[in-house]
């Protein structure tokens, strides 16, 4: 009876949605697919390099039977620097097919896309076994294009090609199409990641192992093919498809439920993390008391960066009488794994009211010299960021900016996250504070410090 690999991307499914999960749910989430019986778990894409790259490798080495597959980006040999240690590492190429997409996000015509596959392959199938090239958008791509792609990445060292229906067009009949094409076209293992948005991701991923597809992409997130509904399929109809998978039924069942979609948007969810911390961290925590707990979240730092970690520690809970395990996880993102940082924040006093223009006055430290702007703005926030970028004397494009309490109640910890664009990169940046928009200040300074660092 034929093996159908089953690939997980709900990690990636969240990052690309924006849908943040904390550390210690990707890391659950990713040992309860491993434990479940799925062959893969994908992770998401380096975006920011530092941070992203110590969550990816603590992940990948916790697996212990799926392989680990990550996109390379522009940079196979930071992606494979995150999962070389993984049990069974994966590369994969993830590209865009259709005409409109290559054009939009690569502004690449079809030949210079080739091109691109080719080299990426190349460089990825060099440093590891297994390359996978990952069409995106393939239900919309040219007659004979897939074909052409996937005849590239064969000749160019990728081992396996998976065909996305992106944008929820195909019906089953088109997805066991798209598969008999490939399989006649190369001698690649072909993977389906199918949509649900018409609500036939089931009856496409049937039809796609009709036609002789190898492997079938399932995901939590809303929209994809979630992997109960096929361990259900396999389990019913195992013996007319003649084929099988490694999924636990029940297990999988169990962790359906446990990473929802809904889990992490709401915020009544019940909070994983916070069990993870078995002590109280107060005022009379030592460095050696967080450096531990930091630990039991599933961190793996530096000195360094615990030293870090300690000082905000100490910043915040002057503030308030105890800190929880998600307003530590909220610490270990805004200091550890960061740039070294060039301005830090001395002092701020921000006003504002329904009757007069906010303004703000603060002042930074920069190599040991205090310096100071006064701005106003469309309420606090943004006066202190045009304050600060008096202070920098340059304007940054805000691409993002989300704020969110940590926990509940009155004392409860904010945390803000920004990005800011410089010369066409995103830079990210962290802030936590019981004051959100020193939060925001912070999170601004960060991404600063980031943008300072790599000029």
């Amino acid at each position: 009876m034929k093996k159908i690999i089953v690939s997980d991307v709900t990690l990636r499914a969240y990052a690309e949605q924006k849908n943040a999960l904390s550390f210690r749910e990707k890391l659950n989430a990713a040992q309860w697919l491993d434990a479940a019986g799925a062959d893969v778990v994908e992770l998401p894409a380096l975006v920011h390099e530092k941070e992203d790259a110590v969550i990816c490798r603590t992940i990948a080495g916790a697996m212990k039977k799926a392989a680990a597959a990550i996109p390379v980006g522009e940079d196979p040999a930071a992606a494979w620097a995150c999962v070389k240690d993984a049990a069974h590492p994966i590369l994969q190429i993830v590209l865009p097919t259709s005409t409109v997409q290559m054009e939009y996000t690569y502004h690449l015509k079809a030949p210079k896309m080739l091109e691109k596959l080719a080299a990426l392959c190349k460089a990825a199938s060099a440093l590891c076994p297994n390359v996978e090239f990952v069409a995106r958008d393939a239900s919309r791509a040219e007659a004979g294009f897939i074909a052409a792609c996937c005849k590239i990445a064969e000749e160019n060292g990728a081992t396996a090609v998976t065909v996305c229906d992106d944008s929820g067009i195909c019906f089953p009949e088109d997805c066991a199409a798209l598969v008999r094409e490939i399989k006649a076209a190369c001698g690649l293992k072909v993977y389906l990641q199918p949509s649900d948005a018409l609500s036939m991701a089931a009856a496409s991923a049937i039809e796609a192992i009709k036609a002789g597809a190898d492997g079938i992409k399932t995901a939590v997130c809303a929209g994809y093919l979630s992997a109960n509904v096929l361990a259900d399929i396999f389990r019913a109809k195992k013996d007319t498809l003649g084929a099988e998978a490694a999924l636990d039924h029940t297990a999988i069942h169990n962790i359906t439920q446990k990473i929802s979609a809904g889990r992490a948007e709401t915020a009544e969810a019940p909070d994983i993390a916070e069990a993870e911390v078995s002590a109280v961290l107060d005022a009379s925590c030592t460095l050696a008391d967080i450096t531990g707990a930091v630990k039991e979240l599933g961190y793996d730092l530096t000195d360094e960066d615990y030293g870090k970690i300690y000082e905000e520690f100490k910043r915040v809970i002057s503030k308030k009488e105890t800190l929880g395990a998600r307003e530590l996880e909220a610490i270990v993102a805004s200091a550890a794994m960061q740039v070294p940082s060039t301005f830090h924040v001395v002092n701020y006093v921000v006003n504002s009211g329904n009757i007069i223009t906010a303004t703000a006055n603060l002042t930074l430290e920069k190599d040991g010299e205090k310096l100071s702007g006064v701005s106003t703005g469309d309420g606090p926030i943004d006066a202190a960021f045009h304050a600060i970028e008096q202070i920098v004397g340059h304007h940054y494009e805000l691409d993002d900016f989300q704020v969110q309490a940590v926990t509940k109640g009155r004392e409860a910890v904010g945390s803000a996250l920004i990005r800011l664009r410089a010369e066409g990169k995103l830079y990210s940046g962290n802030g936590v504070s019981t004051d959100i928009i020193g939060a925001c200040i912070r999170a601004y300074v960060n991404a600063l410090n980031k943008i300072v660092f790599e000029g």
